[in-house]
């Protein structure tokens, strides 16, 4: 069942880590939120596959550097082993904002897997 948030309560149904990543993803100067994820998560974006933390850590950072983008959630849906969320992307990119699908997988209070999509 898809819940939506109302603005102040988006990340009040989040799980923690998921929670983590939006707070640092709503800033378009935010730090990286690696405290979120586990050691050998994998995070797929734009057709790209990055592993383990070092390799996100990049990814989050050259992302951030090329379209200051922000990240909000509006909605949150739980399909089996993935929290889905949807949230509304802008930045400096073409066709900003856009409304992205995040699909989280979450192990031991980490994400282990994030795949970012339309």
């Amino acid at each position: 069942m898809l819940k939506q948030e109302t603005e102040g309560m988006r990340f009040m149904n989040l799980p923690s880590p998921i929670k983590t990543y939006f707070e640092a993803d709503g800033k378009a100067d935010g730090a990286a939120p690696m405290s979120a994820f586990a050691k050998d998560a994998v995070v797929e974006d734009e057709g790209k596959t990055y592993r383990g933390l070092d390799a996100i850590e990049t990814w989050w950072r050259a992302a951030k550097a090329k379209t200051e983008h922000t990240a909000e959630p509006f909605a949150i849906e739980q399909k089996g082993d993935v929290t889905e969320v949807q949230a509304k992307v802008a930045g400096n990119f073409p066709g900003s904002p856009a409304n992205l699908t995040f699909a989280f997988r979450l192990a031991d209070g980490a994400i282990t897997q994030l795949r970012i999509g339309a």
